[in-house]
């Protein structure tokens, strides 16, 4: 189980509206947010991991400690939420390096995961890989095995692989079916689907792949009372808002219905980067 920590005025597809120079004068809500995220994870005995911003992590100290307080590992999401793709290897080691240190001086543990902002690690960019080992983390999920038109590299592996020595990408979860990869892990897709199209997805990956699913969501999606950001086109505006008010009730159906984990304590051994039993994210 994951959570993306970025408010929703960070998200890519904003990007066009809001300039990253406006941000600082936003309303905030990710703390409220995650405070209710971790109360729902607190009443289902649920540990995760959180994908956090360096941008809030310097805002929100005690967000970062409320996350490591609970049990969570806290991981990086870089600092700045600036897509890979955009960057060049210097500037991407630079915003991995000071979110990592950041995020490490903050809660006094260290940080050994990272997922790119808008999973923007695809063919165009297998450099980021040599990069987040030259950083020192341990492993990655910032792949997408899907046809997306903003990201996605849909014959990469499908399940946790070694992409260097040291290093594993472990990517959100889809399904096989039909020739094709099915979204199965979250997001956009887990707001638009009914949540029993949903739960079948992560059945027939737990009994067809034997394999554990990697979810994901973002605090914005659980907030239905988050400014409506003006001039937006439609396309962005339904994918954006769609079925918001019914997110944390569908979350919290996700955690009864199956068990789940933290990302390094599933798939990263205690004395290697090699990934270890499928157990979380399983069928209860």
């Amino acid at each position: 189980m994951t959570v993306d920590v970025e408010d929703y005025f960070q998200v890519s597809a904003f990007a066009p509206y809001i300039a990253r120079s406006e941000w600082a004068a936003m309303a905030c809500r990710v703390e409220a947010n995650i405070d209710r995220i971790l109360a729902l994870f607190e009443t289902h005995q649920t540990k995760a991991t959180f994908f956090t911003l360096g941008w809030i992590a310097e805002r929100y100290p005690q967000l970062v400690r409320a996350i490591v307080a609970g049990g969570h590992e806290l991981a990086s999401h870089g600092y700045g939420h600036e897509r890979v793709s955009d960057l060049t290897p210097e500037a991407f080691a630079t915003d991995i390096g000071r979110a990592k240190k950041l995020l490490e001086d903050l809660s006094g543990q260290a940080v050994v995961g990272y997922r790119a902002p808008s999973f923007s690690i695809g063919a165009g960019n297998l450099w980021a890989f040599d990069v987040l080992l030259e950083q020192g983390y341990r492993y990655s999920s910032s792949v997408y095995p899907i046809q997306h038109d903003h990201y996605g590299m849909p014959n990469s592996p499908r399940f946790a692989y070694p992409v260097r020595p040291g290093l594993l990408e472990v990517p959100v979860t889809t399904l096989r079916k039909f020739n094709r990869n099915l979204p199965s892990s979250g997001g956009g897709y887990f707001r638009l689907l009914p949540y029993a199209v949903s739960r079948w997805l992560i059945q027939q990956v737990n009994a067809q792949d034997q394999q554990a699913a990697v979810f994901y969501f973002h605090p914005w999606e659980i907030d239905t009372e988050q400014p409506r950001i003006a001039g937006i086109d439609a396309k962005t505006r339904f994918r954006h808002y769609v079925n918001i008010p019914r997110t944390l009730d569908r979350i919290a159906h996700l955690l009864r219905d199956f068990s789940w984990g933290r990302m390094d304590e599933i798939f990263l051994d205690a004395n290697s980067s090699a990934p270890h039993g499928p157990k979380a994210g399983s069928f209860e």
